[in-house]
């Protein structure tokens, strides 16, 4: 069990991606549910790091899209700072769509930012 705790994001993901056409929940549930997925899938889905190293980018397991690995504390810096740079946006963007895993955690975490937003808006307007 202790192997499947750091997974809960994407069980989480499919409780609220079901919950939107199975029953109507309250917009402060849906906002709750939708940060929890998107903060998961940003801060703690596990993928490589790949921040860019002498030897190319780095392999070493990391929590979350957009925090750096463990062993190198700059890497935490280099990833954040890809975020908060407009200039490094597109070094952003193409570092999340490097591989599969990185691609299925960037896909989780925009279907949690778009999904959160649509369902939390039909919730409200609905009554």
């Amino acid at each position: 069990m202790r192997g499947l705790r750091k997974y809960w994001g994407w069980g989480l993901l499919a409780v609220m991606l079901t919950a939107i056409w199975s029953w109507s929940l309250g917009p402060a549930v849906l906002i709750a549910g939708w940060a929890l997925v998107t903060a998961y899938f940003l801060f703690q889905v596990p993928v490589w790091c790949g921040a860019e190293g002498r030897q190319g980018p780095c392999r070493n397991n990391s929590s979350g899209i957009m925090l750096g690995c463990n062993q190198v504390r700059q890497h935490k810096y280099q990833k954040l700072k890809l975020a908060f740079v407009p200039r490094r946006w597109r070094e952003l963007n193409r570092g999340l769509w490097v591989n599969p895993a990185k691609c299925l955690a960037s896909a989780g975490a925009v279907v949690g930012i778009v999904t959160g937003i649509v369902s939390t808006t039909v919730s409200v307007v609905r009554g």
